[in-house]
């Protein structure tokens, strides 16, 4: 069995992120985006895998850090669909920009300036500010050059997170 972050300490963090986002009981504390960013948990065997858990905190901040930067909203004044299909967008491009990927141990990773250089690509792209916008199939079949004994991303990671914003980006072109 392989160890992961301890389950009750995850799910404990995640009910206190869903009450603060109003779709839990509201009797547990209010957490922040900077809580949520802190977080350490212990690890046990069986536990949640951490890559997981770290790219759905991130998805977490993205949301806490959303609401608190909402104005309230006159009844009158709610946006069309196309103002809230933008600020979607804007939340998936401030995602992209502070994804933070954990360097490769001990072995080979990904360059991590050709990684960048994408992600710059798709932040432009979701932004709608670019000429020459990157598609969703690209960002899946994208390859990267590999780095031995010197700075790199964790593989792992960077291939999950960018499945991910692959289906986002499909979602801008519709």
């Amino acid at each position: 069995m392989r160890s992961g972050y301890d389950p009750v300490e995850v799910d404990a963090l995640i009910g206190r992120i869903e009450s603060t986002l109003g779709r839990g009981p509201h009797t547990l504390d209010p957490v922040t985006a900077d809580d949520v960013r802190q977080a350490t948990f212990h690890s046990r065997r069986g536990g949640y895998l951490e890559t997981a858990v770290d790219f759905a905190l991130e998805a977490f901040v993205v949301a806490l850090e959303t609401q608190a930067k909402r104005p309230v909203r006159l009844a009158l004044a709610e946006p069309t669909g196309e103002m809230l299909r933008e600020e979607w967008f804007e939340t998936q491009a401030a995602r992209v920009e502070r994804v933070a990927f954990r360097p490769a141990r001990m072995g080979t990773g990904y360059n991590e300036d050709e990684v960048d250089a994408l992600l710059d690509r798709i932040v432009a792209t979701l932004r709608g500010t670019t000429d020459y916008p990157v598609t969703g199939k690209e960002v899946r079949e994208a390859r990267f050059s590999t780095v031995l004994f010197r700075a790199g991303y964790l593989i792992a990671d960077v291939d999950a997170f960018l499945a991910g914003i692959s289906d986002v980006l499909e979602q801008r072109r519709a």
